[in-house]
């Protein structure tokens, strides 16, 4: 089973936008928001080896990037393999 870590803040479009697009995928992610927690901003940060912005999209640990990043892999076919949804 595909393991996706996705590093949030509310009321940034395009947090929403890479959420939406994982929930018409149906998978399964583990939505980890940052408002105001300096430990998992800190955490991010040094997973994503300096990535500040959200969101912070990792899929099977490996980082994926950002909603831009997510949506490429999507428009070039490549997002449900690395799902691995049918």
């Amino acid at each position: 089973m595909v393991k996706i870590d996705i590093y949030t803040k509310m009321y940034c479009p395009y947090c929403t936008h890479a959420l939406t697009l994982l929930k018409g995928k149906s998978v399964e992610y583990n939505e980890i928001k940052i408002d105001g927690d300096m430990t998992k901003r800190s955490a991010m940060i040094e997973r994503s080896n300096g990535g500040y912005t959200v969101p912070q999209i990792f899929i099977n640990d490996e980082l994926v990037g950002g909603c831009d990043q997510l949506v490429a892999l999507e428009m070039n076919n490549q997002l449900d393999g690395l799902l691995a949804v049918n």
